[in-house]
């Protein structure tokens, strides 16, 4: 039998929040077979998310952030939601060390989140919000 389980949860756009959503996803993420490194790269993955949204997406201002996370079987999926300003050039603001913000950010969220988890998949509009989808799949049960 294959297990499923999810959460959702629904958080304001506050830098305050990024903290609790990354614990909360770890936590529930903890119920696969994750190794205490891979647990700590799906925290930072998530932490860069959420962060996106609130400091690009929503500019500091006051927003909604969707999380959800979900597994079936050795597969876990996170989904960050935002309905903040979008990204017009979705590809190059996932090159390594592209800011819309240079004087105060790096530009290394995308790099992250790419880095850490299996999968990355990123959909926006201009205005309308951004979705990220993050894929990460335990290694090996067997051992």
């Amino acid at each position: 039998m294959t297990s499923t389980n999810w959460i959702k949860l629904e958080i304001p756009s506050d830098t305050r929040n990024v903290a609790f959503a990354r614990t909360a996803v770890a936590l529930f993420a903890s119920q696969l077979d994750w190794t205490l490194d891979e647990l700590e790269d799906i925290k930072v993955a998530v932490s860069e998310a959420v962060s996106n949204s609130v400091i690009h997406g929503y500019g500091l201002q006051e927003g909604l952030v969707k999380i959800g996370a979900s597994y079936t079987g050795p597969e876990l999926r996170i989904v960050i939601e935002d309905f903040g300003r979008g990204i017009a050039d979705i590809e190059q603001a996932q090159e390594v060390g592209f800011t819309s913000i240079p004087e105060e950010r790096m530009g290394l969220g995308f790099t992250f989140m790419h880095e850490y988890m299996d999968e990355v998949l990123v959909a926006s509009q201009v205005d309308t919000g951004t979705t990220i989808t993050m894929i990460k799949r335990v290694r090996d049960l067997e051992s």
